[in-house]
């Protein structure tokens, strides 16, 4: 399972790295182009469809490295069973919005089907559209190839003794 998360995670990075860079250019190009009194027709729909791409496979990097926002000192303060019920409540959760978004996202692909962006004809909308569904399964995945880590560090005493010191 470490294996796997170590492929996903390796290729989210260079993945979205690679969106990451080709954002850049493009923001660069089109101010460069923009500042001597030109401008790219295209630039303000595909600049943003390359910002959710690099927005959204970033947050399944995050997520496999367990790195969102979250209430971990509230819920390791917590009896361990109100620890336990906080956790599997906040997976359980999680989970469920992340298969309801993809869900949403394949059923949006199947109404945008045979459009095309307005400035770039050649380019599916459905392409650009089809990273809500992608992202939100990665996000799933994440989830659970961390779970069962994340689940043994929630009564390891390291950090129970490491949030009292923070504490004191």
């Amino acid at each position: 399972m470490q294996l796997f998360a170590r492929g996903l995670r390796l290729s989210l990075e260079v993945f979205g790295g690679l969106l990451l860079v080709l954002l850049t250019a493009l923001v660069t190009a089109a101010a460069t182009i923009r500042y001597f009194g030109g401008g790219l027709s295209w630039y303000d729909e595909v600049a943003p469809i390359l910002l959710a791409w690099v927005t959204y496979f970033g947050a399944a990097l995050v997520a496999l490295q367990r790195g969102h926002l979250g209430f971990d000192n509230v819920v390791r303060r917590l009896a361990p069973g109100g620890r336990m019920v906080a956790f599997v409540t906040a997976e359980i959760l999680t989970i469920t919005f992340f298969v309801a978004l993809a869900w949403g996202g394949y059923r949006l692909s199947g109404v945008i089907s045979g459009e095309r962006l307005m400035s770039v004809d050649w380019f599916p909308s459905v392409v650009a559209q089809s990273v809500i569904p992608i992202a939100s399964v990665l996000f799933v995945v994440a989830e659970v190839v961390t779970l069962p880590a994340a689940w043994k560090k929630l009564n390891s005493p390291s950090d129970l003794v490491e949030t009292a010191d923070h504490l004191s």
